[in-house]
């Protein structure tokens, strides 16, 4: 894949530093790639955008599936990760999160992560939605990603890994040959380094979380922009899959005002017995599905959307008074709190709940090793589209899948360092433009991008509402065109301003696939296709960026993705 050659408006770079490997994120799979890595004898350094603990698995409450439990087996797991993707899973990559993610999670343990206990000593194992079998591990009752973020942090600081705190990625680094040699990069002020440098590298990793700062309302931290995402297709990368975004069910409702991260309710808590209700507290998930609140989530979120446009309502309820104060304080203490700091208190009332943006299935798309169509650029979590995932992703297979294919892309790095001599070679970067390529919106332009999206291309969608987000991305990114070439003028460069432009370029991507797929699927709901329609449509969508800007839209010829090499 050739270089698009579009970079952000920003200074050139003031330092640099050189590694074998940089790893872009501190969540689950970016530091189990760099612990792996350096395992390998790989020098690595971790860039991360706030500290490291500051990224989206800490956030995660319901915990990490495996067959670890009695009974379950991989191949159980795999059947209801395929009903969940809605017959767009990649199989094979399914099989190798399913076979691989037992051992996966022992080696977190013994990495120094702990996981809650039975009462006989094993693994406390729960059951979330679209699960057939209890198989979720979790940790301090729903504050698995926490522990599990705690313990990785821990590893890198005791292994003494080469870390940049604060520091936003702005571009891929590529030599005359369109291979990857590192990225530019932000420091925010702190540490050794300050302003814009580089880290020169012939292994990039991307592991820089979701998107869904691109909706008003969403569970992600204010971080997740989608910064690897617009970086790697400005580097000519491919993406795939970016219309299935998956709308958490059970958030809590704070009002339809409320903007930025809302506090999650996890899908464990309908795991435990939790009922949703409507106002009259009737349970209308029964009858909808044979698992009724522990169908998938694509299902449960429509149902909710669905009740509330019948009623008129703004929210729906769910009902957990049965657990009892003692369960909610021992089982769930992190939603009890927040609950509670928001005026509500689930052991005596059920707490108010609506969809809200959650997670990306879709991303840059990679092969089974991680490796995307740029040659040394991979990309491993929520910013990768691995096939695991399909049209929506099951309940807590983002950690595992965070956790193998992280090890999948450490181990092909250090088989192609061992082949060829990866340390030996000294990657030589395309000299910094001295025009920019890219202009930068205005720091405003976020919260215009945010209401367009949950407007036009929220858990609602028609052709009539893709088309207006359509309309109102391409005009905010022709001003800012026009504004560079006839005026050679663009906002100042600066994080709030990077961010945005990051989030228009994957607002973009994903209203032009929505719009192409012209049914429902999974997590896409489209008022106006209301079937699935798997003769037409069980096939993915691939975008990548032209040199001019303009967005390469095609769907694969089948259900199965093309190499990425």
């Amino acid at each position: 894949m050739t270089s698009t050659g579009i970079r952000l408006h920003a200074p050139a770079p003031g330092w640099a530093i050189a590694a074998d490997v940089v790893v872009v994120g501190s969540g689950v799979a970016g530091l189990t790639a760099a612990l792996r890595c350096e395992a390998a004898g790989l020098s690595t350094v971790v860039v991360t955008k706030a500290r490291l603990d500051d990224g989206s698995t800490r956030w995660a409450q319901g915990g990490i599936a495996a067959a670890l439990g009695e009974g379950d087996t991989p191949e159980q797991h795999l059947d209801d990760t395929l009903v969940a993707g809605a017959g767009l899973c990649d199989e094979a990559a399914v099989r190798l999160l399913v076979t691989e993610g037992p051992d996966a999670v022992r080696r977190l343990i013994e990495t120094g992560a702990h996981f809650d206990e039975s009462d006989g000593g094993g693994l406390a194992l729960t059951r979330e939605g679209g699960h057939h079998r209890r198989r979720i591990a979790h940790a301090g009752g729903d504050a698995t990603g926490a522990e599990i973020s705690r313990a990785l942090v821990e590893a890198v600081r005791a292994r003494g890994l080469r870390t940049i705190e604060n520091a936003l990625v702005l571009d891929l680094l590529t030599d005359a040959g369109g291979r990857t040699a590192g990225v530019t990069l932000h420091v925010m002020g702190e540490g050794q380094h300050d302003g814009v440098g580089a880290v020169h590298a012939p292994a990039v990793v991307l592991a820089t979380g979701g998107m869904g700062q691109v909706f008003a309302a969403t569970t992600n931290p204010s971080v997740s922009t989608g910064d690897g995402v617009a970086l790697a297709l400005r580097a000519g990368a491919e993406v795939s899959d970016l219309e299935f975004v998956q709308f958490h069910p059970t958030v809590l409702f704070l009002g339809t005002d409320a903007e930025g991260q809302q506090p999650l309710v996890s899908e464990a808590v309908r795991g435990e017995g939790a009922h949703l209700v409507d106002a009259d507290g009737t349970r209308f998930m029964l009858g909808q599905h044979e698992l009724a609140e522990l169908a998938p989530r694509d299902i449960v979120a429509k149902a909710i959307m669905r009740r509330m446009q019948e009623q008129d309502a703004e929210h729906m309820f769910l009902d957990a008074r049965h657990f009892g104060a003692e369960m909610w304080a021992h089982r769930f203490p992190t939603i009890l709190a927040a609950c509670r700091a928001n005026g509500i208190d689930p052991v005596t009332e059920p707490i108010p709940i609506a969809p809200a943006a959650h997670y990306a299935s879709g991303g840059v798309r990679t092969d089974d090793h991680g490796r995307t169509t740029v040659p040394g650029l991979y990309a491993s979590g929520e910013c990768a589209c691995t096939g695991v995932h399909g049209a929506n992703r099951l309940a807590s297979n983002s950690l595992l899948e965070g956790l193998v294919y992280a090890e999948r892309i450490a181990a092909d790095i250090a088989a192609e360092r061992a082949a060829d001599g990866l340390r030996a070679r000294v990657p030589e970067p395309v000299p910094h433009p001295g025009r920019p390529a890219h202009p930068l919106l205005a720091p405003e332009s976020r919260f215009a991008i945010q209401r367009i999206m949950s407007e036009g291309a929220g858990v609602l969608r028609s052709a009539e509402s893709l088309a207006g987000a359509a309309e109102q991305l391409q005009r905010l990114d022709t001003d800012a065109r026009d504004a560079l070439d006839v005026h050679g003028k663009t906002a100042e460069p600066g994080v709030d301003t990077w961010e945005a432009t990051n989030l228009l370029c994957v607002a973009r991507v994903l209203v032009a696939a929505a719009r192409l797929r012209e049914e429902t699927r999974g997590c896409h709901w489209r008022e106006d296709f209301a079937g699935r329609d798997d003769a037409n449509w069980r096939r993915h969508i691939v975008v990548r960026l032209d040199r001019d800007r303009s967005l390469a839209v095609r769907p694969t010829d089948t259900a199965d993705f093309p190499p990425t090499r």
